[in-house]
């Protein structure tokens, strides 16, 4: 029998079958000739020597069974080595045969070039992958090395799990070794692991300087196509004072400590317990784990709050680095320079300043409770934004100071929550200018998606926005021009979203990035409410279609009344639309009812509430956002698909992590889209009729809107809103104080006028390279096709378009809203008519927005 250095592995993983005594010596030349097989030369295989292991059968004789043996022999030439062939006897009744073959014979005697494919589907499989992997290794260059290495590896290993002479073994003694060595090879590689890389990470994790990675996190917004639009230094880093550990009082750092990490002068410098909990947490999903002070360092200064094992093994690394190079007292001391206490204080003599305005060296114990309470969750726990919550950090703080022995408990006793002084406003680069509200806008966004204020300043954040830059540059460019010679007091607010994702390509706020943002300023809507009545028209049952046809004269003594140019006998709701009639939409909202007119507007997008509307609703007596206003027309302009307007697109952190991503958002089909097109088709006419229709004959469909003032033929507020299908944009003009709104040359503005006018040349400026798309086909839901509006000569020439009810500073009217009029007894009420429409008499909030237009006065323009 030839030496066994490496025994072959064995066709089934279990092992081999039970044998017979007689059976073993057939056994052990099969895996001596294996062994034999796998270390011949990689040169004799290729010649296509072919080496087998003796064969041979045995005989058994029982009851009706008979079995024969036929022995092998073995004869070798110079050059080949051929095997004989192995006789099997057949029995009567069954079969037996080995655990093991040769791999050079299949067992029917066939020659076999390959390995045999195992028993069972996935043995099969696992079979011919490992040959096409092979196949593919052995033509790349030297793959016929790795190949003869791998089988090596092979060897090597089955002979660690089998030993050297197997076959000395009893089957269950076998396995139980394979399972005994398996397991000794799995502890020593769970010991060895973490070993090993703690030898990496200690010879290739550097140890950051602590004031290079604080001063580094910079949160960057940029434009949709990744160009910078501010960055923003997290806090006051540039005013950050570094004092030395004996500057602050030494009950102040007990408090920290007592907050922190209580065993901070006990421990090695990361929690054990703690680490294994985060691991935890992070294999079965979950967050955070225990930490001490130096750890937190380390995490908030050097490598970032991302919750992810690689992060937790570079804190460890480098918190047992800095363990071994600094003392205790250094590591406190950078902690206390570097750590984020809120209110854009980095170290603890920035945070003195911003909740006490006083230096550190003057804190009492109960201040440097209140500091180091914070430090866990500044924005929760600041006492000027929740006071209760803040009391209750406090009394830990101080209470484990007690338990800790660094306080006495007659001064605990004695102790007072201290106060604050106020929130100061922190800039740290946000601009000043337009872009100021846009990073305001971002930032308020990110904290409805759950990124606080605390990872703004911790974390670097890289904010992706959706805004197109040179959409922004024309929304700011058409403001300037169409505003340069107006009076001083008037502001302006813009705002462009795309229809098919929601995302807002443009946001003008006003030029004072620090003051008032007039793109979320609630106003009343005036005329721009029209679309949403028509909506809850459309969706009546049965629908009310755009040319059903109204009577849109106003009655006098009546206080609905239409602007110059406005009235219209037999009117059309697109033709009413277009001339902008109060008088046809109060009569078409009195008999949709204010609720549904409501429920419209929200199923657009308007998101403000609209408690208890009134019939004023259909002349726009509620209050809407200029971008609640384009996200709605949006809706119209998507065919009823609503995307919720946003402005953040993408946040990652410094170290790369995806915090948000808006790629995967999906729109809610919200309108039918024929209705929605039926809404569009109502307003095609109203930029042509107001002199604004876009350049190049692009579609577009919009609505003017104007809020009457208390001052008799003044107005408070002017809108236009209108859209393509690749841009919806609003405009308001209006002031601070709701005084009356004029132009330069004394006359009032309304929604025909600087809002239409910043509107066109903001649109034809920003699609001028844009392909011209068309609104799909239309399809009246009842009745037929109106036609053309804008052309027709039953009204005079076009004129500004009217309002909801004025404005008013006196005492608010209490007018209950007006019923649709009946039809007379035994009729059915007609869609139109003279006694129609109805009195759209608004009740007046307080202060007297939206109050009755007095009599004699210039009808409420929209």
């Amino acid at each position: 029998m030839p030496a066994i250095d490496a025994p072959s592995p064995r066709g089934h993983s279990s092992g081999p079958l039970p044998k017979r005594d007689d059976d073993r010596d057939e056994d052990r030349d099969d895996a001596a000739d294996e062994v034999a097989a796998d270390e011949t030369p990689a040169e004799d295989r290729e010649d296509g020597a072919t080496r087998t292991g003796a064969a041979r059968s045995t005989a058994r004789r029982g009851a009706g069974t008979t079995r024969s043996r036929t022995t092998t022999s073995r004869s070798r030439s110079a050059s080949t080595r051929t095997t004989s062939t192995r006789t099997t006897s057949t029995r009567t009744t069954s079969t037996r045969t080995t655990a093991h073959r040769s791999p050079g014979r299949t067992k029917d005697g066939r020659d076999a070039d390959a390995p045999r494919v195992p028993r069972g589907r996935i043995a099969a499989a696992i079979a011919v992958v490992l040959g096409v992997v092979a196949a593919r290794v052995v033509r790349l260059p030297h793959g016929e090395k790795v190949v003869a290495f791998g089988r090596r590896v092979r060897a090597r290993v089955v002979l660690y799990l089998d030993g050297p002479h197997p076959e000395s073994l009893a089957p269950a003694a076998l396995r139980w070794r394979r399972l005994r060595r398996t397991a000794y090879a799995a502890v020593g590689a769970m010991v060895a692991a973490p070993v090993l890389a703690m030898v990496v990470g200690f010879l290739f994790i550097p140890v950051p300087n602590a004031d290079d990675a604080v001063e580094s996190q910079l949160n960057t917004v940029s434009f949709s196509d990744g160009t910078v639009l501010a960055r923003i230094a997290p806090g006051e880093q540039g005013n950050r004072q570094k004092v030395g550990l004996e500057q602050v009082p030494p009950p102040v750092r007990f408090a920290v400590l007592s907050a922190e990490d209580r065993s901070f002068y006990s421990n090695s410098g990361f929690d054990v317990v703690g680490f294994g909990r985060a691991v935890w947490k992070n294999l079965t999903g979950g967050t955070g784990g225990g930490s001490t002070v130096t750890q937190q360092y380390v995490k908030n200064a050097m490598v970032g709050d991302e919750y992810s094992l690689m992060r937790k093994y570079k804190e460890l690394i480098i918190s047992l680095k800095i363990s071994q190079e600094r003392s205790k007292d250094e590591i406190l001391t950078d902690y206390l320079n570097s750590i984020y206490f809120g209110r854009g204080a980095y170290g603890i003599q920035a945070a003195s300043q911003a909740y006490f305005g006083r230096p550190v060296e003057t804190l009492t114990p109960a201040e440097g409770a209140l500091l180091a309470g914070v430090i866990q969750a500044p924005s929760k726990w600041d006492p000027a934004q929740n006071p209760d919550d803040a009391l209750r950090r406090w009394n830990y703080v101080m209470d484990g100071m007690v338990a800790q022995n660094w306080l006495a408990a007659p001064e605990r006793a004695a102790a007072q929550f201290p106060a604050t002084v106020p929130p100061r406003r922190v800039t740290g680069g946000v601009p000043d200018d337009d872009r100021g509200h846009i990073y305001s806008a971002v930032r308020d966004e990110l904290r409805s998606l759950g990124i606080d204020q605390d990872a703004l300043v911790t974390q670097g954040l890289q904010i992706q926005t959706t805004i197109r830059p040179e959409a922004q540059r024309e929304a700011v460019e058409a403001v300037r021009r169409q505003m340069r010679d107006q009076p001083q007091n008037l502001r302006t607010s813009a705002v462009s979203i795309d229809p098919r994702t929601g995302g807002i390509l443009a946001y003008y706020g006003g030029d004072n990035g620090a003051g008032l943002d007039y793109a979320r300023v609630e106003k009343q809507a005036g005329s721009t409410f029209k679309p949403f009545v028509l909506l809850a028209a459309l969706q009546q049952d049965p629908p009310i279609g755009i040319s059903t046809e109204f009577d849109g004269r106003a009655i006098p003594g009546r206080t609905v009344r239409n602007v110059d140019g406005a009235d219209c006998a037999n009117c059309s709701l697109k033709r009413a639309m277009t001339l902008s009639n109060n008088v046809v939409f109060t009569a078409l909202g009195n008999r949709v009812g204010p609720q549904a007119v409501a429920a419209a507007a929200r199923q657009a997008g308007i998101s403000q509430p609209m408690n208890d509307p009134n019939s004023g609703i259909s002349l726009g007596n509620q209050e809407t956002t200029a971008v609640d206003l384009a996200s709605a027309y949006a809706t119209f302009s998507n065919e009823g698909m609503y995307h919720r307007p946003h402005l953040v697109a993408r946040v990652t952190t410094a170290s790369g992590e995806v915090l948000y991503d808006d790629a995967t958002a999906q729109g809610e089909q919200r309108i039918d889209p024929r209705v929605a097109r039926n809404v569009t088709e109502a307003m095609r006419d109203v930029p042509e009729y107001d002199g604004v229709s876009l350049q190049g004959g692009r579609q577009s469909a919009g609505k003017t809107g104007t809020v009457q003032s208390h001052v008799d033929s003044e107005n408070n507020d002017a809108w236009f809103a209108g859209y393509t299908p690749s841009a919806s944009t609003v405009v308001w003009v209006g002031t601070d104080d709701n005084t009356p709104i004029r132009t330069s040359d004394g006359r009032p503005v309304y929604g025909h006028g600087l809002p239409s006018e910043i509107w066109k040349t903001f649109m034809d400026e920003a699609l001028d390279d844009t392909p011209k798309q068309t609104f799909g086909a239309f399809t009246p839901v009842a009745g037929t096709d109106p036609g053309d509006t804008a052309r027709s000569t039953e009204s005079s020439s076009p004129s500004p378009s009217s309002t909801s009810a004025p404005s008013s500073s006196a005492a608010p009217t209490t007018t209950a809203p007006p019923a649709e009029v009946p039809a007379p007894e035994g009729e059915e009420a007609p869609p139109g008519g003279a006694d129609q429409p109805g009195d759209a008499a608004a009740a007046a909030p307080e202060g007297g927005e939206n109050a009755d237009a007095p009599a004699g006065a210039d009808p409420p323009e929209n």
